[in-house]
């Protein structure tokens, strides 16, 4: 990889002074406060106005993120790029928009599942729902769908996002006892809650039409796990072929309420027609979806004041639009997503200057953090310009599960206590200079195992191009990294890049390109925020090889006992041991044309960016 060092090094030296100079100030070069701009966003509109048929609506993608894939199970270098994922397929379970429940019951295709005393039997009776052909949807349907989740697995342990080994769907079978109902065999009893997040990510497909291994052959026993693999490896081969996303027939066949019209491979927008025969929650009026992919979130602004999207988001660099979008007819609703937290993703194995070593010390990673303004932050006009709120576990807001220390910081903005824990571990501090180990060793005042004399704390930091506070708040916290004499080195990438890239579990060859990682926001399970596959060592999302014995045994006890209060000690004890650094959360701010309308809560979904556009329609 090339790095334009020089020119980079000089942007970015420009970039600081502007950022610190308003981190101090919090305020707008108008002068203006941002401590109530919440107040202009914190309630959603009512359902209003007389429904209409038909229209095109108009939805701006993420900025700088571009579908690239179709197959309902992505490999985890492809988690984030596939194309309406819930509109064509549903989950055996309709994830939950909002944190108090982990899914939605009314929008999901089963009713909710009995479970065993034991807890290793459970029975799902599926809704009266067809596929887009007329076919009911059936319990073979399910077990084809988990066959081939295992096929994929059998394959690489890559091959699914939210993959560890050992857990689900190791150890799961699942038997079709009645055409509407499934009965999933268990040889270890799961939590509940943990047991149906699991289910809400078992997208179904149809067994019927995609039960083949090569195109116009013959119908195989998925059962038979040989065949089970073909179909995967023939499916997957079909995925790649992504200008025939919209005219390949095995696509076509869809449950949910939308089916795909056209797709740009060059990129990533794509457009969405009713399924016809969807017959789940929603009138589904509209006549077409258009996803629209934006490199940047100027652009996506830029489309709003022309008139031409209708729904989206919000950079929060742009609060001080939100009184011109409202008179231009846009309504504007933001909050915390649930179980949302954005932080510095840390690689445990980058061995470029020891970084390993060093970052090993949780007293490192504890002033690192000590480095974090989050009230700074939150308040300042160059980074969340007031559209955030403080973060300081993986529970997100207003969770049923806090962590114990509650709102309170466990290493607050401290950057005297920062030198000071350096310092008291054998680090010679130098501020604005070269902080070096000069007391190497074990012992509690030496710097840590196999730390160098003479080692110094610096790494790179990849920092996603999009949206914009990603690069304000990696550059504020490099800016007081650099007062306690730390180096941090960062480069910007586009988002498609990081995903595929910059994970150990399956990119390990660029492990020593980053050392730490901003790539914006990590969702768990809104309802029940396990860190299981995120934080547990052998979990296929633990993308910086964190590893640590206690929590690995809270989260199995998450997630394989009865006791849900486990949850909160687990959230509490990685919190404080600081896997990641905790940056404050944006307040995700939707925003959509007041001739739209539909159930509030459809649009407060938006938050964790679950689309239900069936629900809506144009009202004029």
């Amino acid at each position: 990889m090339t790095h334009l060092r020089g020119q980079r090094t000089g942007r970015l030296g420009a970039a600081l002074v502007a950022v610190v100079a308003l981190l101090v100030s919090g305020c707008s070069s108008e002068g203006a406060s941002t401590k109530d701009v919440a107040k202009k966003y914190k309630d959603i509109p009512a359902e209003t106005g007389k429904p209409q048929d038909g229209g095109t609506i108009t939805v701006a993608l993420t900025p700088g993120l571009s579908p690239n894939y179709i197959y309902p199970y992505p490999p985890a270098s492809a988690n984030g790029t596939v194309i309406a994922r819930g509109l064509m397929w549903r989950g055996l379970y309709r994830t939950s928009g909002t944190g108090d429940q982990v899914v939605n019951p009314e929008q999901s295709l089963a009713e909710m599942p009995e479970v065993s005393e034991d807890r290793k039997s459970v029975t799902v009776r599926l809704k009266d729902h067809r596929w887009s052909n007329g076919r009911a949807v059936t319990a073979d349907d399910v077990v084809f769908s988990l066959d081939l989740l295992k096929a994929a697995l059998d394959k690489s342990p890559g091959n699914w996002s939210f993959y560890t080994p050992g857990q689900f769907p190791d150890g799961v079978t699942a038997e079709a006892s009645a055409d509407d109902t499934v009965t999933f065999h268990l040889e270890t009893a799961y939590n509940e809650s943990y047991l149906l997040s699991m289910l809400a990510l078992l997208y179904v497909m149809p067994s019927q039409e995609w039960a083949i291994a090569e195109t116009g052959g013959q119908q195989l026993d998925f059962t038979d796990p040989k065949n089970a693999k073909a179909i995967y490896t023939y499916l997957t081969k079909q995925s790649e072929d992504q200008a025939g996303f919209a005219t390949n027939p095995l696509w076509q066949v869809v449950s949910g309420p939308y089916r795909l019209k056209s797709f740009d491979s060059t990129t990533g927008s794509f457009s969405l027609v009713p399924n016809e025969e969807y017959d789940g929650p929603g009138d589904s009026r509209l006549d077409q979806v258009d996803f629209k992919a934006f490199t940047s979130a100027s652009a996506v602004l830029n489309q709003y004041k022309a008139g031409t999207l209708t729904v989206g988001t919000l950079d929060s660099s742009y609060v001080t639009e939100i009184d011109a979008l409202k008179k231009d007819g846009y309504h504007v609703y933001g909050a915390p997503a649930p179980a949302r937290f954005d932080s510095l993703t840390i690689n445990f194995e980058n061995t470029v200057d020891d970084f390993d070593k060093i970052i090993a010390q949780p007293y490192v990673r504890q002033a690192l953090q000590h480095l974090i303004d989050q009230p700074g932050y939150v308040e300042s006009r160059g980074i969340y310009n007031g559209a955030a709120s403080e973060n300081y576990s993986t529970a997100g807001a207003d969770s049923p599960y806090p962590p114990e220390f509650g709102d309170k910081a466990p290493y607050p903005y401290d950057p005297e206590a920062a030198g000071k824990l350096l310092a008291d571990h054998g680090w010679k501090v130098e501020p604005n200079g070269t902080t070096a180990c000069e007391n190497p060793g074990t012992a509690e005042d030496q710097c840590g195992a196999d730390i160098p004399q003479g080692a110094k704390i610096r790494f790179t930091l990849a920092s996603a191009n999009t949206p914009a506070y990603v690069g304000a708040r990696d550059v504020a916290f490099v800016s007081e990294a650099k007062k306690l004499g730390i180096e941090v080195n960062v480069v910007t990438k586009s988002l498609n890049y990081m995903y595929s890239n910059y994970g150990n579990s399956f990119a390990p060859a660029t492990k020593n390109e980053w050392a730490m990682q901003d790539y914006g926001p990590l969702y768990l399970a809104a309802g029940y925020p396990s860190s299981n596959t995120v934080f547990n060592t052998t979990g296929s999302f633990n993308l910086g090889s964190y590893s640590n014995k206690e929590v690995d045994e809270l989260i199995d006890e998450s997630t394989f006992g009865a006791d849900p209060a486990v949850l909160s000690k687990e959230i509490t004890t990685i919190s404080e041991d600081v896997p990641v650094l905790f940056f404050p959360t944006p307040h995700t701010l939707v925003v959509w044309k007041d001739t739209l309308s539909g159930p509030p809560e459809s649009f407060q979904a938006l938050l964790s960016f679950l689309y239900s556009p069936e629900q809506w329609y144009l009202t004029k």
